[in-house]
């Protein structure tokens, strides 16, 4: 069982960094920063020396990661409507309300894609929009990650493609482990075609090198050669992402 935290700080390239510090019975240090700041977990016999050369390790991550919350505003939540838009691939779906048995029904045209929300009741719209949003993200990212499997297949046949599930973190674009597979941040369906391919190489390319080494930044670029424009597009993705 975790505790509830205690405020502790540190000091990074001359910057004084306040976090929450948690321990608990998991196995490994562990960190996230959301709106709230830096959270760090560590298990519970893990001293705070261990702890401070864990976050000096990774000072650049922390800094700019802290620096990108400080620039965001405060999102507000989207009015779900009848004709509403929404982001999807980059551009903008349609959402059109119909009479029905809750259920979602995408519509392709040549130049255009609409979702149809068929609904019992005005109240059943916001679940049936995520339903039908979510439903979408996991076919397409299984697409995905299946032509950057052939590729990594390409550089070691050996690799066996995990599972794909989607996730629904608010600080995480995707994970990928032995245990759980590959998960990706739903709301990656909002962005545009490269952000979304970098997010899955930067993932498949875990399947071979389960670190951020040189090695593992060769293999990603081996995918996906000019991912370092889609990294830092990336950053701006909470401009583009709606709250719903």
């Amino acid at each position: 069982m975790a505790t509830d935290g205690e405020t502790r700080s540190i000091v990074l390239r001359g910057h004084e960094i306040v976090f929450t510090l948690r321990r608990s019975r998991r196995r490994s240090l562990g960190m996230m920063i959301d709106r709230r700041g830096l959270t760090v977990s560590i298990p519970l016999r893990v001293s705070l020396r261990e702890t401070e050369v864990f976050l000096r390790e990774r000072t650049d991550w922390i800094l700019e990661k802290l620096a990108e919350w400080a620039q965001r505003a405060e999102p507000q939540p989207v009015a779900i409507n009848d004709g509403m838009l929404v982001p999807v691939l980059g551009e903008a779906c349609r959402v059109h309300w119909l009479a029905g048995a809750n259920r979602v029904h995408w519509v392709e045209g040549m130049d255009s894609r609409a979702l149809h929300l068929h609904l019992r009741r005005q109240e059943d719209a916001h679940a049936l929009l995520l339903r039908g949003l979510q439903n979408f993200a996991l076919a397409y990212f299984c697409g995905r990650v299946d032509e950057y499997g052939f590729l990594l297949k390409r550089i070691a046949p050996e690799v066996v493609l995990p599972a794909v599930r989607l996730s629904n973190a608010r600080t995480r674009w995707g994970s990928c482990s032995r245990l759980s597979g590959i998960r990706l941040n739903w709301r990656l369906i909002h962005l545009p075609r490269p952000q979304i391919d970098y997010v899955v190489a930067h993932e498949v390319a875990h399947l071979l090198e389960m670190n951020h080494s040189p090695r593992f930044w060769r293999v990603v670029g081996q995918l996906q050669p000019d991912y370092e424009i889609a990294k830092a597009a990336l950053r701006h993705a909470n401009k583009i992402i709606p709250v719903l």
